[in-house]
């Protein structure tokens, strides 16, 4: 009987048959049960462990890299935490919700969610990756993370999806919301702006006046080439924390109103 390719099947070259599985059918099970989400399909949760420098090393190995799930589910995450938090948290404005999608969506705090799950263990990586700590890196887990909710969703749909994810996302929205959100000016837009426009903002000093016992400096703050903030203090890093201040107030937060 021909059977006819899943939408995922069909990103394999025309004649190539499906992979026997990389990642031991036992390490499988292992991670789903981890998961607490078994996976009709595990042709899905091998990809979204098969980091692209496996694929450089194993030429023969025909399932594709995780990229394509990771843009999937870095999709599906925003869309699932900021849903999450418009109902959870009503008393907040945009700008406040904005910060704390930003520092549950960010590199590292995914990364954690990996670690939870112990995903590290079971990647597929280069030999190279391997020899670098590549298992612990918090960009690689962080995407591998965002492979295996594209996955969860293409097999599961996205109520499971939810249901899952908020199981990680929940308590730790909680613990931010609750006091631990509690970052610098500086920290807290370079998370926005990471994570709203993919851009580090820059800092540059224009100007310093006084005498040396009392030097005030002013330092602009750029993202991308247009000056979002400008701060002065007594020093480039005061300054520099003022400026951010400032710019954060474009984004729609005010941290007085959150930390007092």
């Amino acid at each position: 009987m021909v059977r006819a390719l899943t939408d995922h099947e069909e990103d394999l070259p025309a004649g190539v048959p499906m992979s026997k599985a990389a990642v031991p059918m036992p390490a499988l099970d292992q991670l789903e049960t981890a998961l607490g989400v078994r996976l009709q399909d595990r042709s899905l949760l091998q990809r979204a462990l098969t980091h692209r420098s496996y694929l450089n090393e194993n030429p023969d190995y025909t399932l594709p890299h995780n990229e394509r799930l990771e843009f999937l589910g870095d999709a599906i995450v925003d869309f699932l935490v900021g849903e999450f938090l418009f109902h959870r948290f009503p008393e907040m404005q945009e700008g406040e919700l904005t910060a704390l999608r930003a520092a549950l969506v960010r590199t590292e705090a995914l990364a954690t969610f990996a670690q939870i799950i112990n995903l590290g263990a079971y990647l597929l990586i280069g030999r190279g990756e391997e020899a670098s700590g590549g298992r612990e890196r918090a960009l690689l887990l962080a995407g591998a993370f965002e492979a295996l909710v594209g996955a969860v969703y293409l097999d599961r749909g996205i109520e499971v999806t939810r249901d899952w994810l908020l199981g990680m996302v929940a308590p730790a929205a909680r613990r931010l919301a609750a006091g631990a959100f509690s970052k610098d000016p500086k920290s807290l837009l370079q998370e926005v702006a990471q994570a709203e426009l993919a851009i580090t903002p820059q800092y540059r000093t224009v100007a310093e006046s006084g005498p040396d016992h009392a030097k005030e400096f002013t330092v602009q703050v750029l993202i991308g080439d247009e000056v979002r903030g400008e701060g002065v203090g007594r020093s480039k890093q005061v300054a520099a924390q003022n400026a951010a201040r400032e710019a954060l107030r474009t984004f729609g937060i005010e941290l007085t109103d959150m930390y007092g």
